[in-house]
């Protein structure tokens, strides 16, 4: 799942402001829910980021025998200690790989250099457009990807743009739409990306330009777009 974040949109834009960039906004957790979708696939996925409703979600079984055996409710919740190994047992072999040698081999060096150089070009091509149809002449663009360290579930993708002075930028309807396609296809998907940052331990990722790099041929087509 590729979710554009733009202050015009979130449910809190104020959890947007920082100082500098390029910076993460998934700890800015449920503040990114979609305005429009509060319900949305979106909100249900940052709602799992976080880790308090995962240990609720781990913890249910519990309550629920207490309910079906009442005769055992005493001796349930006396087991502390049962609970929290549940719960490391789901974060750590469930959703997540524990072991630093399982996450490595997941990428190899060859692997992880492809994705990584192709996730820049794109990111870089995706600037320059956006520079130049802002006709922006000077300040650094920052193209920010963020995903989820979960492993086993299906990756989360959070993608920003970023000003040099930690602003996150509002996009319009057709720049959202080149971030949503314009980095992702059949050659680099999400999951493809996903096991590079898992076997790198590296969850966001960040791709500069200067606006004054813009070329004037840029320019032009963006210009000629308009």
């Amino acid at each position: 799942m590729v979710y554009v974040v733009t202050p015009c949109a979130v449910l809190r834009p104020t959890a947007l402001r920082g100082r500098k960039a390029p910076r993460p906004l998934l700890p800015a957790g449920l503040a990114l829910v979609p305005r429009a979708r509060p319900f949305g696939r979106e909100a249900r996925r940052l709602l799992f980021q976080h880790a308090f409703a995962r240990y609720v979600t781990a913890l249910l079984p519990f309550p629920v025998a207490m309910i079906i055996w009442p005769e055992l409710a005493l001796p349930i919740s006396q087991a502390p200690l049962l609970m929290l190994i549940l719960v490391l047992f789901i974060e750590t072999s469930v959703i997540a790989i524990g072991s630093p040698e399982k996450r490595r081999a997941l990428a190899s060096r060859d692997e992880i250099a492809r994705v990584t150089d192709l996730l820049q070009a794109r990111a870089r091509d995706l600037l320059t457009g956006i520079a130049a149809r802002r006709n922006l002449a000077a300040g650094t663009l920052h193209l920010v990807v963020e995903q989820s360290g979960m492993a086993r579930v299906p990756p989360f993708t959070l993608v920003s743009l970023q000003w040099e002075t930690g602003e996150v930028l509002d996009l319009d309807a057709e720049e959202q739409a080149l971030l949503e396609t314009g980095l992702m296809d059949t050659d680099l998907t999400e999951q493809r990306l996903h096991l590079v940052n898992i076997a790198t331990d590296t969850f966001m990722r960040a791709t500069s330009l200067d606006a004054r790099t813009v070329s004037a041929h840029a320019r032009l087509a963006a210009m000629a777009a308009r």
